[in-house]
């Protein structure tokens, strides 16, 4: 699949990216997909949810009544759930929600997720570049160009970059990693993925296992 290249001004270079089909073309498994997505989102709770149960209220252990000749239910503790400021029946634990995923399963969905974006042409490459200094407006410019200063925007880079990074932070709409860093659940979540040119190879070969 051929892509044309642009460059941070919006306009094409004249230089055309091959974007494999074995990563960009495939047929989408929507199954791993879903997984993947739900192992992403699943990693991201921190399961410190804590209610105290019966044995763990503070109080008197004394029979409140006597057992028979009230007129009402019988009752042995103030800690019982039945009563206001007792213990919760089954209430939440600490607990991971991760799950295991085999990596195989993991590239399949990515690179269903990047075939999806392919096919939908939400994908664009454009050349490498770089910030003198942290600049918020430079970015900012930078989405404009591409008229992506409305919709969601992951860029790829092929490696750390701090003034690139810092100057998006500030954008909720924007999100800058590496290509190391490319998952499932960010693919999807943008409305377009920008891809520099030098972050191509990582990404082939990352996903190409």
């Amino acid at each position: 699949m051929k892509v044309a290249v642009i460059d941070i001004n919006g306009k094409e270079t004249g230089r055309k990216a091959d974007l494999s089909d074995a990563v960009f073309g495939i047929e989408p498994n929507d199954h791993a997909v879903y997984l993947d997505v739900k192992q992403y989102l699943a990693n991201q709770r921190q399961g410190t949810h804590k209610a105290k149960e019966r044995a763990e209220i503070a109080g008197s252990t004394r029979k409140i009544k006597k057992q028979k000749g009230t007129g009402t239910a019988r009752a042995g503790s103030i800690k019982s759930p039945i009563f206001k400021g007792g213990g919760r029946i089954f209430g939440p634990r600490p607990r991971s929600y991760s799950f295991k995923l085999n990596k195989n399963l993991k590239r399949l969905a990515r690179r269903s997720a990047l075939s999806i974006k392919a096919n939908d042409k939400a994908i664009t490459v454009i050349e490498d570049f770089t910030f003198d200094t942290v600049k918020t407006k430079n970015f900012t410019a930078v989405l404009k160009s591409l008229g992506l200063e409305n919709k969601k925007s992951l860029f790829v880079l092929a490696e750390s970059n701090k003034n690139v990074y810092l100057s998006s932070r500030n954008l909720k709409s924007s999100e800058v990693i590496t290509s190391s860093e490319l998952s499932t659940y960010k693919i999807l979540n943008a409305n377009n993925v920008v891809l520099l040119e030098s972050s191509l190879k990582g990404i082939e070969t990352n996903l190409s296992k």
